[in-house]
């Protein structure tokens, strides 16, 4: 969809939108990821449009006298840190530069990013201006009770020098909850995330439910291949499951089976990768993953924690059924296009792949279910129609603190 995409809503979208929107984001506007999350939204709003700030801009088609970027600014010189470091400092020079324009301008909206908005949304409150803020994983406690300050974090507030000058380049805690508080709207991408703010005490009338987008003419069904054949495509991490699934798959000894993992091997995972079968492939990052999802089987994504598995997107575009966990987003029903397994349980994996390496008619049932399932709800439109919703709540929920 192109960049008049908001003439074509219902006028009942359109009356009650901002027109003066600032959007920063320290992601870049086109790539992958929070940088094509970044780029679909701007395309959503360019007519309501007032400024974005971001750290860069790939893709084309935009107006680039509306578009600020760090291309320039002095955290730039910070870039020889570990990224550690350098990515906070970023996010925070993002955010200076937008509570300055906040102040300088006229904007009837704020759409920041969890980490990087703090001062923005402080200078929102102090204005008036309805504010939301989008949070790309879960709630900072993750569902868990944490005293107001840990003993980790007292020991880097004591940190000899330069040590503590760097540790205040990092994101705290504090101000991430801070941010919760002072945004008007918090967008949440799936259920579990909404959990982890509910839990914390946050009313369900704050939290807007934004499930993300993917291109279905990119990702689309390819013929099923004989051999089974097993994806997985992210960062080989523990997080995401990674070695959980390698033990499933060395367990099962699948006869004409092979396990693709597509992305970069991290050193966590390293001892997991050693004397694997002849039937795993790692094939590292790929820019053509939309051709391995269709030369694939099934969909395996054991992860703990996740906003929105984008991969899941990507996957259920691609006619794949999945095994997946709650914990990784809403796009796989359990019994529908997948299989949801508990997380951390690598006797669930083998299950899950049995069952389907048994039944591939179930998978290719699951398969056409998760497609049909995206077409109807997760595409770029679609994610594009909910973010003007998400503006419509944040002023709603607004104008009554207004009185």
């Amino acid at each position: 969809m192109q960049a008049g995409f908001s003439r074509n809503l219902p006028p009942s979208l359109m009356e009650n939108s901002p027109r003066n929107i600032l959007y920063a984001t320290s992601a870049r506007i086109g790539g992958v990821g929070l940088d094509a999350v970044a780029c679909e939204t701007l395309r959503g709003i360019q007519d309501r449009l007032g400024k974005a700030i971001a750290f860069g801009v790939r893709a084309p088609g935009f107006d680039r006298s509306k578009i600020v970027t760090l291309a320039w600014h002095p955290v730039r010189l910070l870039s020889n840190l570990d990224r550690k470091y350098y990515y906070p400092a970023k996010k925070k020079a993002l955010d200076r530069v937008a509570s300055r324009m906040i102040r300088r301008g006229d904007f009837d909206l704020f759409h920041g990013w969890s980490g990087e908005a703090v001062r923005s949304l402080r200078v929102t409150k102090e204005l008036g201006i309805p504010s939301l803020l989008e949070i790309p994983t879960w709630h900072r406690h993750k569902g868990n009770v944490v005293p107001p300050k840990t003993d980790k974090e007292i020991a880097m507030e004591n940190a000899p020098i330069p040590e503590r000058w760097l540790n205040r380049l990092l994101i705290s805690r504090q101000e991430s909850l801070e941010e919760y508080e002072l945004a008007d709207l918090l967008l949440v991408l799936s259920e579990k995330a909404e959990e982890t703010f509910r839990f914390a005490g946050f009313p369900k009338s704050k939290l807007f439910r934004m499930s993300r987008g993917v291109n279905v003419e990119r990702f689309h069904p390819g013929k099923k291949p004989e051999t089974f054949r097993a994806l997985f495509v992210g960062a080989l991490i523990k997080r995401k499951g990674v070695h959980l699934l390698l033990e499933a798959w060395k367990r099962l000894k699948l006869p004409r089976a092979e396990l693709w993992l597509a992305g970069h091997p991290h050193p966590e995972i390293e001892p997991y990768t050693k004397k694997l079968p002849g039937s795993v492939k790692i094939l590292g990052f790929n820019h053509r993953v939309e051709e391995l999802y269709r030369q694939s089987s099934v969909f395996v994504f054991p992860s703990e924690c996740e906003g929105s598995a984008k991969a899941t997107y990507e996957a259920a575009a691609s006619g794949l059924a999945q095994i997946a966990t709650r914990e990784s987003g809403d796009v796989v029903v359990d019994g529908l296009n997948g299989v949801i397994i508990p997380p951390n349980d690598s006797e669930a994996i083998c299950g899950a792949l049995l069952n389907l390496y048994e039944h591939p008619d179930l998978a290719e049932c699951m398969g056409e279910a998760g497609r049909e399932r995206v077409v109807k709800h997760f595409t770029w439109d679609h994610f594009r129609k909910r973010v003007l919703e998400a503006y419509q709540a944040a002023i709603a929920i607004h104008q009554p603190q207004r009185v």
